[in-house]
């Protein structure tokens, strides 16, 4: 089951960075033996909800520097998860920063919130 999530993952991301497969990847092995035994998980699709965010918003930012040139920034905005309460997850400025990683960065907040009993859920911009 985790194999045919992870191919249809990896199929339907136009994926040129792994850092988001990589971490569903790790979470969801470590999972398959308790989902295994509870056919619900497979019923209600419950790992593919898991791991498709709800939304990825992506724009533009333009600015104007001190020297009156204007400069253009890409922004995004992934929200995974809002099953416990509204989106949570902070901000990466920096040019470095993909989708791959903010989707990686908001799957990974899903679980901080859980774990820790915030009823909130999971994003990052």
């Amino acid at each position: 089951m985790v194999e045919k999530i992870l191919a249809n993952l990896e199929k339907s991301n136009c994926v040129t960075d792994n850092t988001f497969l990589q971490a569903v990847s790790e979470v969801l092995t470590s999972l398959e033996p308790i989902v295994k035994t509870d056919s619900r998980y497979e019923q209600f699709a419950i790992l593919e909800r898991l791991v498709t965010p709800d939304r990825v918003i992506q724009f533009k930012v333009q600015w104007l520097d001190d020297n009156n040139h204007v400069h253009i920034n890409n922004g995004y905005r992934i929200q995974f998860n809002n099953s416990l309460g509204p989106y949570k997850g902070g901000l990466r400025f920096h040019p470095s920063v993909t989708t791959g990683v903010l989707k990686f960065l908001a799957f990974e907040q899903i679980f901080k919130n859980a774990l820790t009993g915030l009823p909130i859920g999971g994003a990052k911009g």
